[in-house]
C-alpha cells in the first residue's frame, strides 16, 4: 500500500483477517425493491464496499474524548440510489450505533461483523437521491492487515491518527468503504481546548467554547474513504502558501519538529517539481502531518489526500513519494486493490526521478541495480498487476517492480511519449478511478510501438522477467 513498510511488528488486533476476504451478498426481500449487496467484489477484500448506490458526500461529526478514547459521533451519507432499495449495507466496525435515520424518518437497523445494514421505512427508487444519518459512540478498535500491520484509529499518548488503508476507514465513520466509490467530505471535530484536529482539505473554521475546540475541514474534490484523516494531538501547527499560491497546512508533533524542519521545509519546491513533472496539482491545498506514533505503528508514511500523515519525521524522499500519490493514488484512484501498482510504481518512479533531479542516480541506473538481484529476490516473488493476496499489496513486486514497468514502458516509447504519458494520465482520470486495463489501453494509444509483450512480461508476468529492452 501506499505505506512505505519500514518494519514488521506485532499489533492489537480487533478485526479478524477473515471478515476483510470472506464477501457478503445481498438477497430479494420483497416488494419495494432489493438488499444492496455487501461487498463489491474487489479481488482481494471482496467483504469491503457495498453495492446499490454511490455516495456523494460525507458530513462527518466526531467529539472525542482523548482521556477516556470515547468517541461520540454523527455521519450524514447523500448518496444516490443505483437500483431500487428495500435496503442497503454500509461498513462500519465496532462502536454503538444509537440511532439511523434516512431522509429524516427513522429506520429499522441491524449489525453483523463490520456490516450496518439499514432498512428505511420506505423503499427507495432507482436514481433517487437520498440522506442517511447515522449515530454512533464507544471507543474505537484498531484493525491487524492481512500483512501484520496496524490501521483504523490508533490512539497515541496525545490523541490519535488515522490510518485507512485498506480498511481503516471503517473504524471510525460508516460508510461504503471502497475506492472505486469517491465522495466529498466534511469534518467537524471536536477536542479539549490546546489539542488540534487536522482532516483533508482545507480548515475553514476553529472555535473554542466551554473548554473545548471544534475544528470544521472541507474536503471538495472527490476522494477514496481510505484516503480520509482526522488526525488529533498536540501540534505546532505552520501555514502558509506556495510561491504559486497553493495553501498550506502542515501540523507536527512537537517531538518530530526538529527532525521535520527541513524536509517539510523543502514541501513547496517539491510540489513545483512534480507540478512541472506530472501536471497541475490536482486539490486546493497541500500540507502534512507528523505524528510521535507508538512502537507499534510499522511504516513509516501513509498516503492520505491533501496532508500525507508520517509516523515520526520523514526524509525529503518520502515527501516527493507521499506527495506523488496527490496525481497518483488519489486523484487517480484504483478501481480495486489489485490495481495498487498504479499509486506506488509511479510513487516509487517519482523518488527515482527526484534523485536524478537532484544529481544522484538516473532512473535506468536505479532498474539496473534492481535488476541484477537474485532471481530468488523477493521483489520477483509476483507480478505487481497481480499480487495475488492482500497482504501482498504492500510488498516490493509492487513498489519497485511497479517502477520498473514504467523505466521499461519509457525504454519501449521514448521519453517524450513517456513524459506525456505521465501527464496526461493523471489529467485524463483526474478525480476518478481506473485500473491496470485502463493503463495500457492508455498508453497504446499513444505509440506506434506494440506494447503487449512488455506489459505482459513485466506487468503479469511470473518470475524475474527477461529483459525486454
Amino acid at each position: 500500500m501506499s505505506r512505505r513498510p519500514l518494519r514488521r511488528c506485532g499489533a492489537t488486533a480487533a478485526l479478524s483477517v477473515a471478515l476483510l476476504l470472506s464477501s457478503c451478498t445481498g438477497a430479494t426481500v420483497g416488494a419495494g425493491g432489493t438488499a444492496g449487496r455487501g461487498g463489491v467484489g474487489d479481488p482481494l477484500f471482496p467483504a469491503l464496499g457495498n453495492g446499490g448506490y454511490d455516495v456523494r458526500h460525507y458530513a462527518i461529526g466526531l467529539d472525542y474524548d482523548v482521556q477516556r478514547k470515547q468517541l461520540a459521533a454523527r455521519t450524514e451519507i447523500t448518496a444516490r440510489a443505483e437500483q431500487d432499495l428495500r435496503s442497503f449495507k454500509l461498513d462500519l466496525q465496532g462502536l454503538r450505533v444509537t440511532a439511523v435515520r434516512v431522509d429524516g424518518a427513522a429506520s429499522a437497523f441491524s449489525r453483523k461483523g463490520h456490516k450496518l445494514t439499514v432498512t428505511p421505512a420506505k423503499g427507495i427508487a432507482k436514481g433517487a437521491q437520498f440522506r442517511t444519518t447515522v449515530v454512533y459512540e464507544g471507543k474505537p478498535q484498531e484493525l491487524k492487515d492481512p500483512d501484520g500491520t496496524t490501521e483504523g484509529w490508533v490512539t497515541t499518548p496525545d490523541g490519535a491518527f488515522v490510518s485507512g488503508e485498506p480498511a481503516g476507514s471503517m473504524t471510525w465513520f460508516p460508510g461504503n468503504n471502497h475506492p472505486d466509490d469517491k465522495a466529498t467530505y466534511d469534518f467537524t471535530v471536536t477536542v479539549p481546548q490546546h489539542y488540534t484536529a487536522v482532516a483533508n482539505g482545507e480548515l475553514l473554521s476553529q472555535q473554542t467554547a466551554k473548554g473545548r475546540t471544534t475544528f470544521r475541514w472541507h474536503s471538495p474534490q472527490p476522494m477514496a474513504s481510505y484516503l480520509a484523516t482526522a488526525t488529533i494531538g498536540k501540534f505546532d501547527v505552520h501555514t502558509s502558501k506556495t510561491p504559486g499560491g497553493l495553501p498550506l497546512y502542515v501540523a507536527v508533533d512537537p517531538a518530530e519538529a526538529a527532525a521535520s524542519r527541513k524536509p517539510l521545509a523543502r514541501l513547496p519546491e517539491i510540489i513545483a517539481w512534480e507540478t512541472k513533472v506530472f501536471g497541475p496539482y490536482p486539490f486546493s491545498s497541500a500540507g502534512a502531518i507528523v505524528d510521535d506514533t507508538p512502537p507499534r505503528i510499522s511504516w513509516e508514511a501513509l498516503e492520505s489526500q491533501t496532508k500525507p500523515v508520517y509516523a515520526g519525521a520523514p526524509d525529503t524522499i518520502t515527501v516527493v513519494h507521499e506527495m506523488a500519490h496527490q496525481w497518483y493514488g488519489d486523484s487517480v484512484t484504483p478501481k480495486t486493490w489489485r490495481d495498487t501498482w498504479l499509486n506506488e510504481g509511479f510513487a516509487t518512479y517519482a523518488e527515482w526521478l527526484w534523485e536524478e533531479h537532484q544529481g544522484g542516480k538516473t532512473p535506468q541506473q536505479q532498474f539496473d541495480a534492481l535488476y541484477k538481484s537474485s532471481a530468488h529476490n523477493p521483489r520477483w516473488d509476483f507480478p505487481p498487476g497481480d499480487p495475488g493476496k492482500p497482504a501482498n499489496v504492500t510488498e516490493a513486486p509492487v513498489y519497485e517492480r511497479g517502477a520498473m514497468v514504467l523505466q521499461q514502458l519509457r525504454n519501449a516509447v521514448g521519453d517524450r511519449t513517456f513524459f506525456r504519458i505521465l501527464k496526461e494520465w493523471p489529467a485524463k482520470y483526474r478525480y476518478r478511478n481506473a485500473d491496470s486495463k485502463d493503463f495500457i489501453a492508455f498508453c497504446q494509444e499513444r505509440t506506434e510501438v506494440d506494447l503487449t509483450g512488455l506489459f505482459d512480461t513485466w506487468l503479469y508476468g511470473k518470475g524475474k522477467p527477461h529483459r525486454v529492452s
